[in-house]
């Protein structure tokens, strides 16, 4: 039997739910309870613009999925749902939040016109390991007195993998945007009011997962966008694999090499010791056999260190 919602963590249902205007209100309300506006700060519109600012953006993207949006006062939103683990995905996200606030300027504008980016960002994975929180934002702060003047860039980030709350022990809106976003696929209709309380938003944002409202169509781009997920996912495990086999092989090839060298290196050495204990019980007028058997070197040797020092 089919499970009634589909997974928003998925590209296209992410789009449907946070991505269209049918839905802006989700967005908005989505934001404002991430970021944890309250009062004038609070978004209370919201207008869609170009995912990919430029060809260079979208060729490097890698995530799943972003929306980008401005509101009424001119603050910046992206926002991405990212699955898989990509190297260097913090850094991505200061480079998309700097690309936006640089070309919020047109020529002849002055700097006073640039607005505050906003970047938020679900992960299915743990990017901060040091902190026990799954919801954070960073910003620029002074480094002595902690005190914030650069308040135009801000990153707020939601690790699901740190929310593992029941149903019955959700305690703010935090919680249950992450809930939403971990179980939602699996959740019964049964327990949405239990789920979502009094907060009609969210459960709009269930209902817009309702797989029996969809089309064909839209459907079938769920699943070639699922398809993708997966294949994107077997190729970072084998490239992931691939690097490991590759690093163990220069490690092994290294330590041997390195072995090598210091096992010559320690010949040498032992050899060295063993040639001058030799001269000196030449000297003191041992035999061959005697040294042979005091140093275990060979006797063809020790007679040719003889003669070599009788020459």
């Amino acid at each position: 039997m089919f499970n009634k919602f589909l997974d928003p963590k998925n590209d296209y249902a992410f789009k449907q739910i946070f991505g269209t205007e049918k839905n802006k209100d989700i967005l908005i309300h989505f934001i404002n309870d991430i970021v944890c506006f309250q009062g004038d700060q609070q978004i209370v519109e919201v207008k869609f613009l170009k995912t990919a600012q430029d060809p260079e953006i979208a060729s490097k993207k890698q995530s799943i999925i972003d929306v980008l949006c401005h509101d009424e006062k001119g603050r910046q939103c992206i926002i991405e749902m990212q699955v898989a683990r990509m190297p260097g995905f913090e850094k991505r996200a200061q480079y998309y939040a700097s690309k936006a606030y640089s070309r919020q300027l047109v020529a002849g504008e002055d700097y006073t016109q640039l607005k505050e980016i906003i970047f938020i960002a679900i992960t299915d994975f743990v990017m901060f390991k040091d902190k026990v929180e799954g919801h954070s934002t960073h910003v620029i702060l002074d480094k002595q007195t902690h005190t914030h003047h650069l308040k135009d860039f801000s990153f707020t980030f939601l690790e699901l993998p740190k929310y593992n709350k029941t149903i019955d022990e959700l305690g703010n809106l935090i919680e249950k945007w992450a809930y939403f976003f971990k179980h939602a696929q699996e959740t019964k209709e049964a327990d949405i009011d239990r789920i979502v309380g009094s907060d009609h938003v969210i459960y709009r944002a269930y209902e817009a997962l309702n797989r029996f409202s969809w089309t064909d169509i839209e459907f079938n781009t769920y699943e070639e966008a699922e398809k993708r997920e997966r294949d994107a996912r077997a190729i970072l495990k084998q490239k992931l694999m691939d690097a490991e086999a590759k690093g163990l092989s220069k490690g092994l090839s290294k330590g041997l090499k390195k072995g090598i060298s210091q096992g010559l290196k320690k010949g040498i050495s032992q050899g060295l010791k063993q040639t001058l204990e030799a001269i000196k019980c030449i000297k003191a007028g041992e035999s061959d056999l005697a040294i042979h058997e005091k140093l275990e070197i060979p006797l063809e040797a020790i007679a040719e260190l003889r003669k070599q020092m009788a020459e």
